[in-house]
């Protein structure tokens, strides 16, 4: 019995091959991802004064991308059924939109893949 990510990859014509590429160009780190982790490494420093923004209210740090991935090893075992975290689920739908945006046809959420 095919898994539901297996079959949604099935009916939609997605080799998983191409997943791979598509997600080691997606999450790869960017100048400003850099600069943000930079950001709150320096922040945790106790010698750093807390930086304030300049209109007066606390905004939250942009998240930077993971940095990861997603492996053949992490396709073959979301397309045989097993438990995959949910950080990779997220990866896997990411990458997923990525091609589905390709092809012309509407992104869809995390329930429908798992």
């Amino acid at each position: 019995m095919a898994s539901k990510f297996a079959q949604f990859l099935q009916d939609n014509k997605i080799d998983p091959r191409r997943l791979v590429l598509v997600s080691k160009r997606l999450e790869r780190l960017q100048a400003e991802d850099r600069k943000i982790k930079f950001q709150k490494s320096r922040s945790k420093k106790a010698d750093a004064p807390a930086a304030a923004p300049a209109d007066g209210e606390k905004k939250a740090p942009a998240k930077p991308r993971s940095g990861r991935p997603v492996t053949p090893r992490l396709i073959d075992a979301a397309t045989a059924g097993k438990p995959v975290a949910g950080p990779a689920k997220t990866r896997l739908l990411r990458a997923v939109n990525h091609l589905l945006e390709k092809k012309k046809k509407a992104a869809v959420d995390l329930r429908a893949v798992f």
